[in-house]
């Protein structure tokens, strides 16, 4: 399977039908104060390829390089992260209003080609994480002597 561009205005309705889903049967996941479920994200990405690897780009705002977990399974690539709650209550304050909660990113995408694990490399800055997702190199025949 072939990653297949989508237009702005089917993303959008993508991830506002992934967010009612969501808010509809409860699959979003308790806050890190358990009190509210965080918002379930499906970052935005950008896929280049090169010839000996795919460059992947997330936006995930918030997250700090310790949460976010990375796997590569053969062409599959999950990404997974959680922002902590930005706002935190001093003795004698109380919330009057709160717009910005916890939130959770996820996403999935398979690559046309196998990729190798050992050689994916990953930075987080400024809010975008960028994969660097190395090809698995084709192994070369084996020649075998015929005694």
């Amino acid at each position: 399977m072939f990653v297949v561009p989508m237009s702005r205005d089917s993303r959008h309705l993508s991830r506002l039908f992934d967010g009612s889903f969501d808010r509809r049967f409860g699959t979003a996941a308790p806050s890190a104060a358990g009190t509210e479920p965080a918002a379930s994200r499906c970052p935005a990405l950008d896929v280049v390829e090169t010839d000996r690897s795919y460059q992947v780009q997330l936006d995930m705002p918030g997250v700090a390089k310790d949460d976010v977990k990375v796997s590569v399974e053969g062409r599959r690539v999950t990404v997974q992260a959680e922002a902590a709650n930005p706002a935190s209550k001093n003795d004698g304050e109380r919330v009057v209003y709160r717009e910005r909660a916890a939130s959770r990113y996820a996403r999935s995408f398979t690559l046309p080609l196998e990729l190798d694990p050992a050689e994916t490399t990953a930075r987080l800055e400024q809010g975008v994480l960028t994969l660097t997702l190395c090809k698995r190199s084709a192994r070369s025949a084996a020649k075998i002597v015929v005694n």
